[in-house]
């Protein structure tokens, strides 16, 4: 899928670098537009380098008149080779010129030619963004069809606190990817998914916890509010921005992940429980921090809730994913667990494989599935792999229907 990035003059121009480069990586094309206050913060050639294409910068200026005449149909041939138009950032100005539909350089009169998706992820300061004209022009822009993702608030370029920075372009791209996904093959679907690691309290500032990053359970809600589901993820402290399009729920102990899925549980149709739970807790934390003594110390530890386990009991006709994490016996584990917790698959990796795993961009896993199946997924980055699970379940799901019927 192509896509033409258009880049404002804005001193957010800057991380339109970083945009471009998350939109390669995900597989797109990007053909990149920049206006000329854009080139007073970031060169042409810094996206030429990133994208391997020419940057268009102008309609008419330095130009043969060979090339004028070829340049003045140019926005047309871009518009119609491109699937989607992603400005990044739109500063006030350039708000307002697609409102009232001006056309005086390359970048609006490409707007006024694209008939794709338009994104719009507006940055400013936050008077500009809050005045009157600037609302009214987003509100009409967005009635027309197209996206804005609303700005981040913090500390501007200015020195003021308020709305208006770009967001991150990590999470751009997530809404870049969730627009432009064709599959709406999730469409009614509730996806339930917990995610990352649980925290124990051992004393008001120390705890227990495990390695999770809650990068797998993170790129399936994403994956799944992409292909048309409404997403809910459950999740434990991780240093990770909110997939786009999901709504998240906070939890830090294993005892409020497990009332947080079971308040939820009623509306989802499919469960994926992808976060590491701490098995145990301190018994008796204390109320005050422990000091440190040269006397030996010893921690009571209580089993935690089995989420996995209740979710099997209640799951009615859900369809209940799990994961094990295991350093030996992979598959033999996994059908263990699959068995024990009444789960429809369970997603399996060797924690012990170097270069999978916590922490890691790329997983390698098994899946096994109540049909018998026993199914190896060649390594890949998580969002890739989310979506091979998600393509596995669903097939999966009209093989237990159909076994059921029959």
């Amino acid at each position: 899928m192509n896509v033409v990035l258009g880049v404002g003059g804005g001193i957010a121009a800057y991380k339109a670098a970083e945009l471009a480069r998350a939109l390669i990586e995900r597989g797109f094309g990007v053909q990149v537009v920049m206006t000329s206050a854009a080139e007073e913060f970031v060169r042409p050639l810094t996206f030429a380098a990133l994208t391997n294409r020419k940057v268009i910068t102008d309609l008419f200026a330095n130009r043969s008149a060979e090339e004028v005449l070829s340049s003045s149909v140019e926005h047309i041939r871009v518009a119609q080779e491109n699937d989607l138009l992603v400005v990044a950032p739109a500063t006030a100005d350039l708000l307002a010129k697609f409102a009232l539909g001006l056309a005086p350089d390359f970048l609006t009169t490409l707007y006024l030619a694209f008939s794709g998706r338009v994104i719009l992820a507006p940055a400013m300061n936050t008077a500009m963004w809050e005045h009157p004209a600037t609302r009214q022009n987003a509100a009409t822009l967005e009635a027309r069809g197209n996206i804005i993702l609303p700005p981040d608030e913090g500390l501007l370029a200015c020195g003021t606190l308020g709305a208006g920075r770009l967001p991150d372009p990590e999470w751009i791209a997530q809404a870049v990817v969730f627009w432009s996904n064709r599959r709406r093959d999730l469409e009614g679907e509730v996806v339930l998914v917990t995610a990352g690691p649980t925290q124990e309290a051992i004393d008001p500032v120390r705890y227990i916890t495990n390695r999770s990053s809650g990068k797998m359970g993170y790129s399936l809600a994403a994956a799944a509010a992409a292909r048309g589901a409404r997403a809910i993820l459950v999740s434990g402290p991780v240093n990770l921005g909110p997939p786009y399009g999901v709504e998240v729920v906070d939890a830090r102990s294993a005892r409020q992940m497990r009332d947080a899925v079971m308040s939820r549980l009623g509306e989802a149709t499919i469960i994926i429980k992808a976060a590491a739970v701490a098995d145990y807790h301190i018994a008796h934390p204390a109320h005050q921090k422990i000091k440190k003594t040269a006397a030996r110390m010893s921690l009571e530890l209580d089993p935690t809730p089995d989420i996995l386990a209740e979710a099997g009991r209640k799951k009615g006709d859900r369809l209940l994913i799990g994961f094990a994490a295991e350093t030996q016996n992979l598959v033999a584990e996994a059908k263990r667990k699959l068995e024990t917790k009444n789960c429809d698959m369970v997603v399996a990796n060797l924690v012990s494989q170097e270069g999978t795993g916590f922490e890691s961009e790329v997983h390698e896993v098994t899946l096994v599935m109540r049909t018998g199946e026993v199914t190896p997924l060649a390594r890949a980055s998580k969002r890739e792999l989310a979506d091979q699970i998600f393509d596995h379940a669903l097939k999966l799901r009209l093989a237990l229907h159909a076994a059921h019927e029959s």
